[in-house]
């Protein structure tokens, strides 16, 4: 075994007498300690906010108001973000071929990339050949409605929503009502959370679907240079606030917008304060009619919002790209998970419930 006394000069220890190398591994270890007690006592201070300097430690504990910090770009226009498919440019090998997998991808799709849609419209051509129209694919895992396009950044809605995998008639669905298309739910109710870049006095939208903007944020060029200028990026440590607006801006369904009224939030860009536009009841995540799926969420975003627990953001289970679910395996047992997970015995046993939702009509 060899010390470095300098760079460049190996000096062998085995010239050098025992006792001797022990008091220097002794004198190394008590200064190593010495050193490790100052930089955690001035590391302390360093981390302390000053009097009045309007910041707080990234963890904190008590009741708070949750719109009392960032800001918000409430009646600014939408900006001139980065889309996919620029994105891709870089991100096509790692991102590209999960993100066509994943549901949130999957949540507003091409007529052509929802085959499971078909065996419910072929029936429905029958009945009213408006069907035929149909362009686009609301939804996924468990109801569907039909779109079509209707101008620059709008769709019109089919006014009843297709159950998949269950037996029902299209004529039972369909035959009693007055029309076949809706031209004005989409964007009063369901644009904000399922297209991108949604003008909130026009309800239109710039594209449709997520785009990485929703999540990512309005990203500049000069993060190829340096990646923690992006949210969610392996490079930085986001405040576990903004990650939580970030992903109640959908997530969280039953809030409203104070400058539009809207059921979704107005120009919400990744990092800015989602409560200072969007209200919301908090007293719902105690609310035992609101399913298990949409409590655990009111719990956790109140959790970190008002009550200032910080030591679980959506992001400690929830893996977005390729919709993984180790992080969700290795979570340690804490209050929250109960909603779902039995609270005694076998954590695996999961509770069943039915999932539903008055905003989205299922």
């Amino acid at each position: 075994m060899y010390g470095w006394e300098t760079p460049y000069t190996r000096v062998s220890n085995r010239s050098r007498p025992v006792d001797l190398m022990a008091k220097e591994g002794n004198d190394r270890r008590l200064k190593r300690s010495l050193a490790g007690l100052i930089l955690l006592f001035f590391g302390g201070l360093w981390l302390v906010p000053a009097a009045g300097s309007g910041q707080e430690p990234a963890a904190t504990s008590g009741r708070r108001d949750p719109a009392k910090w960032g800001g918000n770009h409430v009646g600014q226009p939408v900006p001139d973000y980065l889309q996919g498919d620029e994105c891709l440019f870089c991100h096509r090998n790692e991102i590209g071929p999960r993100w066509a997998r994943d549901p949130h991808a999957l949540t507003l799709r091409y007529r052509e990339a929802a085959p499971e849609a078909e065996p419910l419209i072929a029936p429905l051509l029958k009945l009213n050949p408006e069907a035929a129209a149909t362009t686009h694919i609301l939804g996924s895992r468990h109801f569907i409605r039909l779109l079509k396009k209707d101008g620059y950044g709008r769709f019109a809605m089919a006014v009843t929503q297709l159950t998949l995998g269950r037996d029902q008639s299209p004529a039972d669905t369909f035959s009693q009502e007055p029309a076949f298309w809706d031209r004005q739910t989409f964007g009063q109710r369901c644009a904000g959370c399922h297209s991108t870049g949604v003008d909130p006095v026009n309800q239109t939208f710039s594209a449709f679907g997520l785009d990485c903007y929703v999540c990512h944020g309005d990203v500049d060029l000069e993060h190829t240079k340096d990646k923690s200028r992006v949210w969610f990026s392996r490079k930085r440590r986001d405040d576990p606030r903004a990650v939580t607006s970030i992903c109640a801006q959908c997530h969280l369904r039953g809030g409203r917008s104070n400058a539009t009224g809207r059921p979704y939030p107005s120009n919400f860009i990744a990092g800015d304060n989602l409560f200072q536009d969007f209200e919301v009841d908090f007293a719902r995540a105690d609310d035992p009619r609101l399913n298990a799926g949409d409590r655990h969420i009111w719990r956790n975003v109140r959790d970190v919002t008002v009550n200032g627990d910080e030591s679980i953001t959506c992001l400690s289970c929830h893996q977005v790209h390729g919709d993984s679910v180790q992080r969700h395996r290795r979570v340690l047992r804490a209050p929250i998970c109960t909603e779902c997970h039995a609270a005694e015995g076998s954590f695996r046993e999961v509770r069943k419930y039915v999932v539903h939702s008055e905003l989205c009509g299922y």
